[in-house]
């Protein structure tokens, strides 16, 4: 498993959301990108959850921080454990009372989940190779500025479909 960050959200050609994950560490290579197509309000709750902000009134993986809280559990991590078919799976890892607890979810949740808690994130190795994008392969420049690079990337993103990353 590859610990990775929440790079930043975008939109594709079809005004779906995107999540973009990079690895921690890239390394001496170019940076790689995961992008993992999410809800419109998945979208929105990582944004609130990345950006820090405070909503009016909680959402959904606000009420589950809660709970964890309610129920002294802790989210140790979260796991996007593998891609079929072009859905990306994703495990929550849990400390409770009685021990370890995993549980299934989507990607998305966990996601929105870790960014409140400030858990850790990892992808699997084989996922990052299917799904994965090299930096340079999303880009035509060099320009070393991170801001560009995303807003390059979100151009990249205009042409592709969630169909082309399948395993």
């Amino acid at each position: 498993m590859v610990p990775v960050r929440v790079l930043g959200l975008a939109v594709d050609a079809k005004l779906q959301p995107v999540v973009l994950l990079t690895p921690l560490d890239a390394g001496d290579g170019p940076r790689t990108l995961v992008p993992i197509w999410v809800g419109s309000q998945e979208a929105a709750s990582i944004s609130v959850a990345v950006s820090g902000e405070e909503p009016a009134r909680p959402l959904s993986h606000d009420l589950m921080q809660r709970l964890l809280v309610a129920v002294d559990a802790t989210l140790d991590r979260v796991d996007v454990t593998r891609i079929e078919e072009g859905t990306f799976y994703a495990e929550l890892s849990l400390s409770t009372k009685d021990g370890r607890v995993r549980i299934d979810c989507r990607p998305s949740d966990g996601i929105a989940l870790a960014a409140r808690v400030g858990a850790p994130m990892f992808v699997a190795e084989s996922v990052i190779a299917t799904a994965g994008v090299a930096e340079d392969d999303a880009t035509d420049d060099d320009d070393d500025d991170p801001e560009e690079k995303v807003a390059e990337f979100r151009r990249f993103l205009d042409d592709v479909d969630p169909e082309d990353f399948q395993g």
